[in-house]
């Protein structure tokens, strides 16, 4: 058995707003978009994640005003839902996430195979 053997592959991913704006919608927002998803609120996102709710408002909207447009509706004390773009990006994240990592680590073992 190979040192190489105990080496495993992590990508990571971002979107970025193709105009310098600073905008990216990277692991931690998709986390926040993902709680917001399934909680129904962003705070109860902030706080599985362990994150002041303050920071992760903050960040989304950075990332909103960055994109343009906004990734979640918020209703106050009633909590909050993505917005049909915020759904449709966090649907378009999750899939080429999954797509780009199983091509990756397929790859990378194929590389790895090759130095036994």
């Amino acid at each position: 058995m190979s040192k190489m053997d105990e080496l495993a592959l992590s990508v990571k991913m971002t979107i970025i707003a193709k105009e310098d704006k600073g905008a990216t919608l990277g692991k931690g927002v998709i986390a926040l978009l993902e709680g917001v998803r399934d909680e129904g609120s962003l705070n109860k996102a902030a706080k599985g994640l362990k994150m002041a709710y303050s920071k992760a408002w903050r960040i989304v909207k950075e990332t909103e005003e960055g994109f343009g447009f906004l990734l979640i509706d918020r209703d106050g004390a009633r909590g909050s839902t993505l917005t049909a773009e915020g759904k449709r990006l966090l649907e378009i994240y999750e899939e080429l996430e999954r797509e780009v990592a199983e091509y990756a680590n397929k790859r990378f073992a194929e590389e790895v195979a090759k130095i036994d």
